[in-house]
């Protein structure tokens, strides 16, 4: 067998008295898959008292192997559990995590055994023992679970259901009046059997999990470990220790406070509790999670040994300020330098990836409405880096990108992408420079996603990665600045692991922009802006009919001469002086006089090509990019013109003096832009249809909505049969919901 790693090793550092069966039984067929011989999993087995000679062998031989076998890896990953280091790097795989481990407080090698030593009869008061115990636990009114009868088998003593129906305070004043004897209070107690008391309060009608009223207190306790030992990693973790207790047997018992607030927080607290407790090395049973569980009564004996309080009020002193200070020994923060020592050395900037805008290894969002054609700039951007052209008015450093597509159809996406570079005119030289990892319908929340991402980008050289849009795996509150910091600080990770560039999309807030700055039009929390190094911001500009026919007639004119170069192509031979060929009617004039005299019906052509160019043209939404740089100065607002499927510099200064959409009447209503524009709804709905329809897609209702300023409810009732039904827009269009449970529009008939 070849390996890297000896298990044999590896082992040491698991103990199989602190394993479940399941766990066992992983062990041994990860021990069979790799090669060892049973005697590797015997010899590991006998350090435990459940071991019977003979069944580890009889297993051995039912582990016949399957299409997803279990692997040393689950050694591998227990033994780091409990403290285990590799010393070698190694290859990233799929499951494995990024970064170094955060949950590390301490080296259980170098602490130093905590002796304890159980009182003498002189020294000890049982009685005091329970009351402070009592006391330490509960308030003088709670439900106390206990008990003190048990039941023989094999030589065991088992503990029955016990009492519930006492409460502390009622305890405590019988014990002060008991004069020593604690089985007059709580019961007769057999001797080699030892008592037991939940630690957190109940309602008085049974001790199952549901009848905990408070989740307050969770139980550590190992059995496989040197008390000295147990006692020492309790301390040197700080835990929250309410009660430490002797059990009188193998273990100490330390009930720590976790303070939930209900059930499925506390199933929480505890997990996080006992994976730091096995990651430092505290060997702890896995059976004692739940709330009701019970734990050893103080003062009383068992089997010849005293439990007893050790200690109270232990560590820190309470659940979060104990987070707090686990999280916080293992900041991975830097030490702070001062100015001096780098000076006369100071370290290089990272490169431009677009130059005068944003750096390798640096933040970008794109935001805008949802019908600025960002998607389409983004595969613009990511073209211009694959290939080292221009992005707009920037030149881009050339690499590899990976675009996230977490909203278009996979075979949408790259259908566009072949789109954009056509229209471009940019030979696709470097399509290996372009990776896309379509996750339309799979996406999961950033704080799950990004690991993934690392794992997969990790040796692919990526200088940029863009991620569009976030709206699909943003997590938390978007109008929240302590949830949207957190999201954005997703973004840090993928730059400081992968050294690379993240460029992600964001959308504008609803209602006119015009009147805001660049950096508050984003939906959400403010932190959306301020937390890039480059916020590029698109907003749509007003066309006037005056800057259409600018646009439109030079179109129209180069129109009509390429019908003509391609059907009459001796036309420029007898082209007379004096014919404006930046004019669409003067060469219509020229060919129906000179070309077409003799048949003046086929000039209809030319006003046909000339008529599709003008609407078309006159189609185009203009756009004005304003920015707020962090490392760069800022920049001259760029304007530029969506021509579907890709934007175009104002290279000739026509929308040098136009106006932001909505700025002339910010407070206007929908209803009084509605009556200057002299549409009807059905005009309306085919309109923003037919903009957001391109390529033949169908359309997300929730950005057909967006664009109409009305509810998806109301939209739904207009294609349906309820009583807002337009007859007219119904019998063409209809809503209908994806695979994915997402709504779109279509046209009726379509599949």
């Amino acid at each position: 067998m070849e390996s890297r790693t000896d298990l044999t090793e590896v082992l040491n550092y698991i103990d199989p008295a602190g394993c479940t069966y399941a766990e066992w039984l992983n062990v041994g067929m990860a021990l069979k898959e790799e090669g060892y011989d049973c005697s590797v999993w015997e010899d590991w087995s006998r350090r435990e008292s459940r071991y019977r000679k003979g069944e580890c062998q009889k297993k051995w031989n039912t582990f016949l192997g399957n299409g997803n076998p279990v692997t040393g890896g689950t050694i591998i990953e227990m033994a780091k559990q409990n403290g285990w280091v590799p010393s070698y790097g190694h290859e990233l795989d799929w499951g494995d995590s990024i970064g170094g481990d955060d949950q590390r407080v301490l080296d259980p090698a170098w602490v130093e055994d905590q002796e304890f030593q159980e009182p003498t009869d002189e020294e000890w008061s049982p009685v005091n023992d329970l009351i402070k115990y009592l006391e330490t636990l509960f308030s003088s009114e709670e439900q106390v679970g206990y008990v003190t009868s048990v039941w023989e088998r094999d030589g065991g003593y088992f503990p029955t259901k016990g009492n519930w129906d006492r409460t502390a305070g009622e305890l405590i004043d019988a014990l002060n009046k008991c004069k020593g004897d604690i089985g007059a209070v709580m019961g007769d107690i057999e001797p080699k059997a030892g008592a037991w008391i939940r630690f957190n309060p109940l309602d008085g009608t049974g001790v199952r999990n549901d009848n905990v009223t408070d989740f307050r207190y969770a139980l550590v306790e190992s059995d496989s470990m040197d008390l000295a030992k147990q006692n020492a990693l309790i301390r040197e973790l700080e835990l929250p220790v309410a009660c430490l207790v002797y059990s009188g047997g193998k273990s100490v018992h330390a009930i720590v406070r976790v303070d939930a607030p209900d059930y499925k927080t506390y199933r929480e607290r505890v997990d996080f509790l006992y994976t730091i407790c096995k990651k430092n090395g505290l060997q702890i049973d896995q059976q004692n999670k739940n709330p009701s569980r019970l734990s050893r009564m103080p003062g009383v004996v068992r089997n010849g040994h005293k439990q007893f309080l050790i200690d109270t009020n232990i560590g820190k002193s309470s659940w979060i300020e104990w987070k707090e200070y686990i999280e916080g020994v293992n900041d991975d923060l830097p030490d702070p330098e001062t100015l001096k020592s780098v000076w006369d050395n100071l370290p290089e900037l990272s490169p431009p990836l677009i130059d005068g805008i944003l750096r390798q290894g640096q933040k970008m969002l794109l935001s805008g409405p949802s019908k600025a054609g960002k998607t389409l700039l983004l595969m613009e951007l990511a073209i211009a880096i694959a290939e080292g052209t221009k992005w707009l008015n920037w030149q881009c450093t050339q690499g590899k990108v990976l675009y996230v597509n977490l909203e278009v159809a996979e075979a949408s996406c790259f259908h566009r992408f072949k789109e954009v570079y056509t229209h471009l005119d940019v030979q696709p030289r470097n399509l290996q420079n372009i990776e896309i990892w379509n996750l339309r319908g799979r996406a999961v929340p950033m704080d799950k996603l990004v690991p993934k991402l690392i794992r997969r980008a990790a040796k692919k050289d990526f200088i940029a990665i863009i991620i569009d849009p976030i709206y699909k795996v943003i997590t938390g509150d978007e109008n929240s600045a302590e949830q949207m910091s957190n999201f954005c600080n997703q973004f840090d990770k993928i730059c400081t692991e992968l050294n690379t560039a993240v460029i992600y999309c964001h959308h504008h807030s609803k209602g006119y922009q015009g009147s805001k700055r660049s950096m508050d039009r984003s939906s959400g929390s403010g932190v959306f802006a301020r937390d890039p190094d480059a916020l590029l911001d698109m907003t749509e500009l007003q066309v006037t009919d005056a800057v259409k026919g600018k646009r439109s007639g030079p179109a129209r004119a180069k129109a009509v001469a390429e019908w003509l170069d391609d059907n009459k192509r001796w036309w420029r031979s007898v082209l007379p002086d004096g014919v404006d060929l930046n004019s669409d009617e003067s060469i219509i004039e020229f060919a129906r006089t000179a070309i077409f005299k003799q048949n003046p019906l086929d000039i209809g052509n030319l006003y046909d090509v000339s008529n599709e160019t003008k609407e078309k043209v006159d189609g185009y939404t203009a756009w004005r990019i304003e920015g707020i740089l962090r490392e760069f100065q800022g920049f001259k607002p760029v304007n530029c013109w969506f021509q579907y499927p890709i934007h175009v510099l104002d290279s000739d200064g026509l929308l040098s003096d136009a106006k932001i959409d909505g700025d002339a009447d910010p407070r206007s209503s929908w209803k009084d832009r509605n009556k200057k524009e002299a549409l009807t709804v059905e005009q309306k709905f085919e309109n923003q249809f037919s903009f957001l329809a391109v390529s033949g897609d169908d359309v997300p209702l929730e950005e057909l909505c967006d664009n109409l300023g009305r509810q998806p409810k109301t939209v739904e009732k207009w294609l349906g049969s309820g009583k807002q039904n337009r007859k007219a827009l119904a019998k063409r269009y209809e809503v209908f919901t994806d695979e994915d449970g997402e709504k779109y529009v279509r046209e009726r008939g379509k599949k």
